[in-house]
């Protein structure tokens, strides 16, 4: 959608010619565009305040090798194209680049390009934008990232908060629909709002790291984000790129991190966006057997080219180093993984070896998580494949990918599968709860009930648990509590922490008046119990990628549906005991081995009247008796109460 000239426009005589000659590129920087390993290219191209010989102005550079003629077009110049061209550089690179007196913060443009090729014209959004107009309008903005950041606390000591063996608590969140305004029109908070009522709400509840659905600028409000064309604006729906950094800010001073969706799979095909951005397809593959996603009506990253790889690293990095992001989540790895992905036999080109594998995007992959952990080792990158594609989560000098961490989709897909059934059929499906932990130290897991979950007819987590109401928020709180002592570090989408009925809707804010009632208040309770728990205990954390970090003490009683397993942390003191009862039949005097003597303290159990359940259970602890059961020398005679998990602190050494 082409700009339109506001009201305002300046005179084109206002602002001087075009200058030649200036450029903020060196020709290293240039060496490394064309290597594929120049990582910090926002600060060459997209626009910038610069000053010259006294005069203040903006410098303009984009990539377009294949046009003939490029043009700065904006409201300084009556958006026409014959005012303001740019000039290619004297070498190979394919720049176009040139300084324009006069033009201040806030001036709206966009690049006019006229391709060698059949004489294509067209208006694109600057691909390294910092800041644009809100949508449905496209225009780029001048904008400048000066800001006074009052994190230095959480940012010096973030690697801990960050780290492989702390406690990370996910509260995934899509920003446009979290909490609106219905007030004044159902709007969408501002990232200003968001910034102190999030924060508060998300250290309330303990979680330790939101996830924000993408933020990267997108024209499609209902793609939530993962069909970007700004990869280096925040989406101006909420606010300035100040705005969005004082969300991060604050969420840094209430000690909770903030992880990014970033989606370099795919991007979409309009206009204005990177599609055919020079008369060529520059950004993506020519054919479209491997240049168009065929699932998301997309087109796909050429990974092959060196300057793409420059340009998407580059777009990683930016929001690591300038809007102090804790980590990226990385959206459909499998999708890159795979050539054949989504696609039907003779859809899809061999690689070189004939394989189905995409080289090149491997490549890549490796290449963006070395260059995070060589400038950010603070950090984490973290990988939602759905693939048993190996060694996603390890280092690239094992012939891994190099990321952090991964999303356990085969888990979650096993549980949610499980906890759908009623539970006299349960039995019969044991298995489902018991496989994962064959694999579970293969990867450094992250465990995700995230908006995938909830959308697209699937409905929401409670709507899915079986039985009448008692039975489907007693069925949530054991599946949280399941998810809880299981290895992984844990994510939840918004909403599902106090029991949403409905399906999630972008439109919409999360049904928040749920919470005048005693079962959905219960769920929240139980959520913040289990997120103060798991950060507390080391033994729920602090080994999850470690295959000694946990032990089961039966996985065999099908018949009953119930399984019991033991959280260990690296000292011998840090012991937790789970016991999971998935049938509504309580149970008494079940005996479950543990490996000592002394009073095994109940910590949490999920069917305390306060969470909403019967009020059953074991009086606040059970002393362990010289009784041998399954393998060891003591045991527990415990009441499981109905649809209940229980955790047990074990007495020290």
């Amino acid at each position: 959608m082409a700009a339109t000239p506001a009201k305002n426009s300046r005179s084109p005589h206002d602002v001087q010619p075009v200058q030649k000659g200036v450029s903020l590129l060196t020709e290293h920087d240039i060496y490394l565009f064309k290597e594929g390993r120049h990582f910090r290219l926002y600060d060459r191209l997209g626009a910038h305040r610069h000053v010259v010989d006294g005069v203040a102005g903006v410098h303009f550079a984009v990539w377009a090798p294949n046009a003939r003629r490029v043009a700065v077009i904006g409201d300084f110049n009556g958006w026409r194209a014959e005012t303001h061209p740019l000039f290619p550089r004297q070498d190979d690179s394919g720049i176009w680049e040139g300084f324009i007196p006069g033009i201040s913060r806030g001036a709206r443009y966009k690049y006019h390009l006229t391709s060698q090729h059949g004489d294509y014209q067209v208006e694109k959004t600057d691909p390294f934008a910092r800041h644009t107009e809100v949508p449905p309008l496209t225009a780029s903005v001048v904008w400048e990232l000066d800001y006074r950041w009052d994190d230095q606390a959480w940012m010096q000591e973030r690697g801990r908060a960050n780290a492989l063996n702390a406690p990370l608590s996910i509260y995934e969140t899509h920003l446009g629909s979290w909490r609106r305004v219905p007030e004044e029109g159902n709007r969408s908070l501002s990232y200003r709002e968001q910034a102190s009522q999030l924060a508060d709400y998300v250290r309330d509840m303990g979680f330790t790291h939101v996830e924000l659905m993408p933020v990267t600028e997108h024209p499609f409000y209902g793609s939530w984000g993962y069909q970007t064309t700004g990869y280096f604006a925040p989406t101006a729906r909420y606010g300035t790129p100040q705005d969005f950094m004082h969300l991060v800010d604050r969420l840094h001073q209430n000690g909770v991190g903030v992880i990014l969706d970033w989606v370099p799979s795919h991007f979409p095909t309009d206009e204005h966006g990177l599609v055919y951005f020079d008369g060529t397809y520059l950004f993506e593959h020519a054919d479209p057997k491997r240049g168009y996603h065929q699932e998301w009506s997309s087109s796909i990253f050429n990974y092959g080219r060196h300057e793409v790889r420059s340009i998407l690293i580059s777009g990683g990095m930016f929001w690591l180093d300038q809007y102090h992001v804790d980590g990226l989540r990385v959206d459909a790895v499998a999708s890159m993984l795979y050539l054949d992905y989504a696609r039907q036999p003779g859809e899809w080109i061999p690689n070189e070896h004939g394989g189905k594998e995409d080289i090149q995007a491997v490549q890549f992959l490796r290449d963006l998580n070395e260059a995070v952990y060589r400038d950010h080792p603070d950090t984490q990158t973290i990988a939602e494949e759905s693939t048993a594609w190996p060694m996603v989560s390890r280092p690239t000098w094992l012939g891994g990918l190099g990321f952090g961490m991964k999303w356990n989709m085969g888990w979650m897909h096993d549980t949610l599968d499980y906890f759908s059934r009623d539970p006299v059929y349960r039995k019969f499906h044991h298995d489902q709860l018991t496989f994962s932990i064959w694999y579970a130290f293969h990867e450094n897991f992250v465990l995700p009930f995230s908006h995938d979950e909830v959308v697209h007819g699937k409905g929401s987590l409670l709507g899915r648990m079986p039985g009448d109401d008692w039975q489907k928020f007693a069925n949530l709180r054991l599946l949280f509590g399941y998810m809880y002592g299981h290895p992984g570090k844990k994510l939840l989408f918004m909403g599902c922490e106090f029991g949403q009925w409905r399906e999630w809707n972008h439109d919409q804010s999360l049904d928040w008046h749920l919470l005048e009632h005693a079962p959905h208040r219960g769920i929240q309770s139980w959520v913040r119990d289990l997120n103060q728990l798991y950060r507390r205990e080391p033994a729920l954390h602090a080994r999850d990628f470690d295959r000694h970090g946990f032990e089961w003490a039966d996985l065999h009683d099908w018949e009953h549906s119930i399984i019991s397993f033991c959280r260990c942390g690296e000292n011998p003191d840090d012991l937790m005991l789970v016991v999971c009862n998935f049938t509504p039949v309580p149970q008494v005097n079940y005996r479950v081995g543990v490996s000592r003597g002394g009073r095994w303290t109940e910590a949490l159990n999920s069917d305390a009247a306060v969470y909403g359940g019967s009020g059953q259970g074991n009086l606040g602890g059970v002393e362990a008796a010289p009784v041998p059961a399954h393998g060891r020398d003591y045991s527990l005679a415990l009441t499981l109460p109905p649809l209940a998990v229980l955790y047990f602190k074990a007495p020290g050494l």
